[in-house]
């Protein structure tokens, strides 16, 4: 969790107390409401491995990665307020007031979104959002990774624009499939002769079937694959 990229707009890693702390379900919803953090965790609480992407990271970039997070389904507390089927837009707001904005068809297909409340078996750290946030699989994170999570509303695109869309980024983000090789690391020299070539490749909420690789202008290869843990 330490070594976890980490990109927000907080000067100051907001300091959130527990007790104090609740989340408002407003907007389009048939009963908003306003949840502790014990009626949070009286949902049925899931884990679910998600790869959260900057859409700034730039091939071979720091600004990705994998965590096992712990927290209870979306979908579950959007169906105990009665989202209302004008919706299709879920505002996450952070205690800062920073917003995201993630479709909400996508939130409800059935991926694994969550409200976060920990990270590879530890309570989710301050700087990543404790005590909640949002993770969304297949979105990046300008729009749907809300840390410090204090509010969620349901709106349309055309009624609100989350912090980044006035700023020139894309309403509907989804991760775009990548590659990069990790092997051989960097541009060292290597010696002449057959050298081995790894490296990963995702494609969120989709999956990879194949990865080929090309030497040069020789002939592209079909790399072996490893086991995926999840899509």
């Amino acid at each position: 969790n330490e070594t976890f990229y980490r990109i927000d707009t907080a000067l100051r890693v907001p300091t959130v107390s527990v007790d104090d702390w609740t989340l408002r379900i407003t907007g389009m919803v048939d009963a908003p409401r306003e949840l502790t953090i014990d009626d949070l965790l009286a949902y049925e609480i899931v884990e679910a491995d998600v790869t959260l992407a900057c859409v700034s990271n730039e091939v071979g970039g720091d600004l990705v990665g994998n965590a096992r997070w712990r927290g209870v389904r979306l979908a579950d507390v959007l169906a105990d307020a009665g989202v209302r089927p004008e919706a299709d837009q879920l505002v996450g707001r952070a205690v800062d007031g920073f917003t995201t904005g993630s479709p909400l068809d996508v939130v409800l297909d059935g991926r694994s979104s969550l409200i976060a409340v920990g990270m590879n078996g530890e309570p989710l750290p301050r700087a990543h959002g404790f005590p909640a946030r949002l993770v969304v699989p297949g979105l990046y994170g300008y729009v749907s990774a809300t840390k410090w999570l204090s509010e969620l509303e349901l709106t349309t695109f055309d009624a609100f624009d989350a912090y980044w869309i006035p700023r020139g980024w894309a309403e509907r983000a989804p991760i775009k499939t990548q590659s990069r090789i990790d092997v051989p690391t960097g541009r060292p020299s290597v010696r002449a002769g057959e050298q081995m070539v790894a490296g990963v490749a995702w494609a969120q909420t989709r999956g990879i079937a194949k990865v080929e690789v090309q030497v040069d202008d020789g002939p592209w290869e079909t790399a072996q694959l490893a086991e995926a843990v999840s899509k």
